[in-house]
Parts: C-alpha cells; sequence; structure tokens
C-alpha cells in the first residue's frame, strides 16, 4: 500500500511541473537549457544524445521559443 501512496504522490509532481511549466515557458527552457550545457560538459559528450533528447521533449510542452506549447499529446496523458 505504501507503494501506491508513492506513486501518487509521484504523479502529483509531475502534474505540478508539468503545469509550472506551461505558465513559466521561458525560465524553464532557459533552466533546462543550463541543466543541459552542463550535463553535456561533465559527460564530455558522451550522452549529447539522450540530452538532446530530454531538451526537445520539454521544448514540446513549453514551446521551442518560449511561448507555451500544445497540449500534452495522447502519448502523455
Amino acid at each position: 500500500m505504501a507503494f501506491m501512496r508513492k506513486l501518487t504522490v509521484l504523479a502529483g509532481a509531475a502534474g505540478a511541473a508539468r503545469a509550472y511549466a506551461k505558465k513559466n515557458p521561458e525560465k524553464v527552457n532557459q533552466a533546462v537549457g543550463k541543466a543541459a550545457k552542463f550535463a553535456d560538459d561533465k559527460t564530455k559528450g558522451k550522452y549529447h544524445q539522450q540530452i538532446a533528447g530530454v531538451v526537445r521533449k520539454v521544448s514540446s510542452v513549453t514551446g521551442p521559443d518560449g511561448q507555451p506549447g500544445p497540449g500534452p499529446g495522447p502519448a502523455t496523458r
């Protein structure tokens, strides 16, 4: 039963993060860009493709130009 509670808390946190990203796309894109550059530098480019994929996924939520992107598609619901 404790597992289900943890899952519920994580789902709530993910929803809150998604809502924040939609309301503050410029801040989120900036923070993700900095984090991606940091991770890419620390791994010396070894995981560049995976990091770029994460940046693309975040941009699909926030919009690439800092404007709110489209709502979640069927795959994210």
